[in-house]
């Protein structure tokens, strides 16, 4: 069996638990503030879910979902995630994360940033530009007409492919984007980052979308 470990457990993390668990998958859900305060989210997911520390959580995982803030990305486990696939969802807010002058610069992504610290894993960019609430809403079943895309990066393809596959089994397709350094087309305030657009509507914006520097 599987086993998604989360780090992060907030809005993005407990909807993509949610998914996980109803696809089957086991769950391995941890935060920043401890196992004890994930009892509520443990139960109601049941028992293919259970809470841990940051630590646990990389090391029992297959795939491990990164969804905490970008500030605090060097926190996350390295040696845990080497060889790993590592989802990550995040997206930079300079009010919350203040100002890091390469994205700021637009040297670098936030994904980035992750597979820097993590070198050894391979980071898919995935879940960042869709509201959490719609993750667990929006999803439909393969093949229905005008289903919901969700964008993946990646410099992996065997990676960037398994998690298409996870999508697909959450109700989503996904448009597969190489290499890791294009997460900028959906960052925020790009077209693609935020409404509901099916796979054509998705490729097109992410093909609109321009650097902040030339907006």
């Amino acid at each position: 069996m599987t086993t998604i470990g989360l780090i992060g457990a907030g809005h993005i993390g407990s909807q993509v638990a949610r998914l996980a668990v109803a696809s089957g998958y086991d769950v391995v859900i941890s935060n920043s503030r401890g196992p004890e305060t994930l009892a509520d989210l443990v139960a109601e997911l049941g028992p293919q879910a259970r809470a841990a520390t940051p630590v646990e959580a990389a090391k029992a995982a297959d795939i491990a979902v990164v969804t905490v803030p970008l500030k605090v990305i060097d926190t996350i486990p390295v040696d845990e995630l080497a060889g790993k696939i590592v989802i990550d969802t995040n997206n930079y807010y300079p009010q919350r994360d203040g100002q890091i002058a390469e994205l700021d610069d637009e040297s670098t992504t936030t994904a980035e940033l992750l597979q820097r610290h993590l070198p050894t894993s391979k980071v898919v960019k995935a879940f960042n530009h869709i509201y959490s609430a719609e993750l667990t809403t929006h999803g439909l079943p393969a093949g229905t007409p005008d289903r919901r895309a969700l964008a993946l990066f990646g410099d992996d393809a065997e990676a960037v492919a398994t998690v298409g596959k996870l999508l697909d089994q959450f109700g989503f397709d996904a448009v597969e984007v190489t290499p890791l350094s294009e997460g900028w087309r959906i960052q925020r305030d790009t077209p693609g980052y935020g409404p509901r657009l099916n796979r054509e509507g998705l490729t097109e914006a992410l093909a609109q979308a321009r650097r902040y520097r030339d907006m």
